[in-house]
């Protein structure tokens, strides 16, 4: 176990001993745990202290704004050119994803193929 990992469960078991944890709003309830599987062990609880503070690892962050690209290009029109620049830098948002190995099936949208196709008619 890590030094931060046992200095948390110290303070959490004087806590504990203290009655500081008792009749809180949700106890008993079930944990909404976050699948963090794909972070290396070693990693989780630092990666679980950033998120928790509203940061997020260069790949998610990437990730998110791939996923706020592809919301705003549902919006416009294709023919528009500001459509077209954007498409653009989305394409290379999703290469750089796929070269941290992370997968992008969750940009497939009936828009993203209509861009597509339309980009392949324009060459």
């Amino acid at each position: 176990m890590w030094l931060i990992d046992q200095l948390v469960e110290q303070q959490i078991r004087a806590a504990q001993e203290r009655g500081e944890l008792s009749n809180l709003p949700g106890e008993g309830a079930p944990l909404n745990l976050d699948d963090d599987s794909g972070v290396p062990a070693e990693l989780r609880t630092a990666y679980r202290l950033l998120k928790n503070s509203g940061f997020l690892p260069p790949e998610l962050e990437i990730r998110r704004e791939a996923l706020q690209l592809n919301d705003l290009l549902g919006q416009l029109d294709p023919t528009d050119q500001q459509a077209h620049d954007l498409s653009k830098k989305l394409a290379l948002l999703k290469m750089k994803l796929q070269q941290a190995g992370i997968n992008t099936d969750f940009l497939r949208s009936e828009y993203l193929g209509s861009i597509e196709q339309r980009l392949l008619q324009e060459k």
